[in-house]
């Protein structure tokens, strides 16, 4: 596994995220090296849909793009859909790409990089549902189990997982 140590990786989520989403990732990252915080919009703890709880290390508001190496967008429609709309969210998603940080996002996740306007040109997955949003913002869509372009790497469902884990470690310690 590639090496992440010294680097810490942001994850943005709220309430109703996709449970493995989220938390497999987060330790994928973790067991290669990485220091993982998650980012919401208010403190304390959030919920994922099936009920894992996952404590909040820091505010979108207070979230600096300059202490992260990469994102992580975890799915789940209601997280993604409540994500989105929080202006400190779609500041702090722009600012880590106008930093050329690399972004892994899954499932519904990437509703967010169409408000962000990040993704003109770029390839990407995610679960079906999203095609034409993230097209209608500029991106190429394709129903494929990981794709990597130009620093993000996106994934279509849970099922996923472990190819997408593997690609996104493997991107962020470039």
């Amino acid at each position: 596994m590639s090496d992440l140590n010294g680097t810490k990786i942001a994850i943005i989520a709220t309430n109703g995220f996709e449970d493995s989403e989220l938390t497999s990732p987060k330790e994928a990252a973790e067991a290669a090296g990485a220091t993982t915080e998650v980012i919401s919009t208010e403190t304390g703890e959030i919920t994922g849909k099936n009920g894992t709880a996952v404590r909040v290390d820091v505010t979108t508001a207070d979230a600096k793009a300059d202490d992260y190496a990469g994102l992580i967008l975890p799915g789940g429609t209601g997280n993604a859909d409540a994500i989105r709309l929080d202006s400190d969210a779609v500041a702090l998603v722009k600012a880590l790409r106008e930093a050329h940080r690399p972004v892994a996002v899954i499932c519904h996740g990437g509703w967010i990089l169409a408000d962000a306007d990040v993704i003109q040109g770029v390839t990407l997955t995610s679960f079906p549902s999203l095609k034409t949003d993230l097209s209608n913002a500029g991106a190429t869509w394709v129903d494929e189990e990981v794709v990597v372009d130009q620093g993000f790497i996106s994934s279509r469902t849970p099922d996923d997982l472990p190819a997408f884990n593997k690609a996104f470690v493997e991107e962020f310690a470039k």
